[in-house]
């Protein structure tokens, strides 16, 4: 098996005295989808933490196109081909949506100000007003259209449905879908099993800061033992 795009192996992380991710690993190979599921508190957004370097690991490796980036600055793996979707969006609030991706914007790859259009258009159409004036929505898709101008090898995505419209949510799919067809590969922490189980191929649940369950979506699915226990789902 190809080593993966993205590896992260036996990672320890804390907050001062308190050990949040014991021992956690996963890779995200080439083109997949990697979903990370799990109720609220249970150290998701840890992991994302981790892997992007704002709260490094005190044990374990975060590998980044084969090469160990545990030590290396955040913005050193932007540069390697990291980006973040963060949760909450943190998009810049008083610029306007062209000034939030044209800050992003990095090197000559596929990822061009008019592709992100093509993807959102309704970005396009509200390309001068400030951020802080679009809907949650709106926001969304700019947060994912940011990521994408620094033209990512792997996407971080934390919780990308959160606060959303059904429909809203179903745009989310729609896009994390037409990424996977393009090749990106991502590393995707969401609470919304059937938006997540839509469009991942492989799915980790995490539970007090240890990786609790791996399988297919499918599998995950007809498990009701699991969905219950861990995702208080009937």
């Amino acid at each position: 098996m190809p080593e993966p795009l993205l590896g992260v192996e036996d990672v320890h992380t804390y907050y001062g005295d308190s050990h949040v991710l014991h021992g956690v690993s996963l890779g995200v190979a080439p083109g997949e989808v990697v979903a990370i599921l799990g109720r609220n508190g249970m150290g998701k957004t840890t992991l994302i933490r981790s892997v992007v370097g704002f709260t490094p690991p005190r044990r374990g490796r975060v590998r980044l196109r084969g090469e160990d980036v545990t030590a290396w600055a955040p913005f050193r793996r932007v540069e390697r081909g990291m980006a973040l979707v963060p949760q909450g969006r943190r998009v810049f609030p008083s610029l306007d949506v062209r000034e939030n991706l044209d800050v992003a914007r990095a090197g000559d790859g596929r990822w061009t100000l008019e592709r992100v259009y093509e993807l959102f258009p309704r970005l396009r159409e509200r390309a001068s007003n400030r951020a802080n004036k679009l809907s949650g929505g709106e926001q969304q898709m700019l947060a994912i259209g940011r990521a994408l101008m620094s033209n990512p090898t792997v996407l971080l995505m934390d919780e990308p449905t959160e606060g959303l419209a059904p429909l809203l949510v179903r745009e989310v799919g729609r896009v994390i879908g037409e990424l996977k067809r393009e090749g990106l590969s991502i590393l995707l922490v969401e609470q919304n099993l059937p938006m997540a189980a839509s469009v991942a191929d492989r799915v980790h649940v995490l539970s007090r800061g240890e990786i609790v369950y791996s399988g297919t979506p499918r599998d995950l699915m007809a498990d009701e033992a699991v969905k219950s226990r861990y995702l208080g789902v009937a």
